[in-house]
């Protein structure tokens, strides 16, 4: 793997992790067209290195607004906090068991399976994209209310969250912002609440994708394992330029979201939906 291609990969996840259109669809088919296979440990390896990245990244552009909207008391922190749980939980509820169902669908309960397997599966990543796309619109449709958030809106929004787990295409940004929106939470609310989430949920991810790394390397030819560690430096360096690219992103996300263009974003996952297909196919 040449740094131009960690390059371009950290530009797109940057992008596309923070952007309501799937990091995982957009990542997953430019690594196929780069002739990388997505299921490799290496790919994993660097995967969570630009996790971290645009996690800094929503950290460094939300925390002003974090800040002013929970921190303001300490009943108003208190609330947010079950509210994080709450959705976290639902998340965990939701996510874990539709896991566990695919795992008994499609390996007979098989030890070794792990979601990422089905991570070259075009077709249903494109499903996912076209599922992510029409919620997006239906939720732009919907005439802007400034409710806010309650614990049963947090409880619905973590659930939906727990989809985009198995689900790669179904935008995680995209699914949470929309649920929001369409339990009637203002539109700022439910952009900072939904970053939020993924300032809890990104560190338990980047745990278990390092201990897949870390698995996957001691079963490895000692050549190839070394080859691992030299991909280190390449992937501190994608780190960096996703941090980059995801201030950019959020920053894009916002004024769409904002200023009525949200359905736009929609409109790119049924376009992108078709593409992954056609490109799968």
């Amino acid at each position: 793997m040449s740094i131009l291609q960690v390059a371009l990969l950290a530009a797109i996840q940057g992008f596309a992790e923070l952007l309501p259109v799937s990091s995982s669809a957009h990542v997953i088919t430019a690594e196929k067209l780069m002739g990388l296979d997505p299921t490799a440990p290496e790919m994993t390896l660097l995967l969570v290195m630009l996790h971290t990245g645009t996690m800094f990244a929503v950290i460094v552009y939300f925390w002003k607004a974090w800040r002013q909207a929970y921190f303001s008391s300490a009943a108003v922190l208190r609330q947010t906090i079950t509210y994080l749980v709450v959705a976290t939980a639902a998340t965990g509820v939701v996510g874990l068991g539709l896991q566990a169902l695919i795992k008994y669908q499609f390996a007979a309960d098989a030890s070794k399976f792990e979601i990422e397997q089905l991570f070259g599966n075009a077709t249903l990543m494109a499903v996912a994209l076209a599922a992510a796309g029409v919620l997006i619109i239906v939720s732009s449709r919907l005439k802007e209310r400034e409710g806010a958030l309650s614990l049963q809106s947090a409880a619905v929004i973590g659930g939906v969250q727990g989809l985009c787990l198995p689900f790669r295409g179904f935008s995680r940004s995209g699914a949470t912002i929309s649920t929001g929106l369409v339990a009637g939470v203002a539109r700022k609310r439910a952009e900072e609440f939904s970053f939020a989430l993924v300032v809890v949920l990104t560190p338990a991810v980047i745990v278990k994708e390092v201990l897949r790394v870390l698995h996957a390397r001691a079963e490895l030819p000692v050549g190839q394992a070394q080859h691992m560690t030299h991909l280190l430096g390449p992937s501190l360096a994608g780190m960096v330029l996703s941090f980059g690219a995801g201030l950019l992103a959020l920053r894009w996300l916002s004024s769409w979201l904002e200023a009525g263009r949200w359905h736009l974003f929609g409109a790119y996952c049924l376009l992108a939906s078709v593409l992954v297909y056609w490109q799968g196919a």
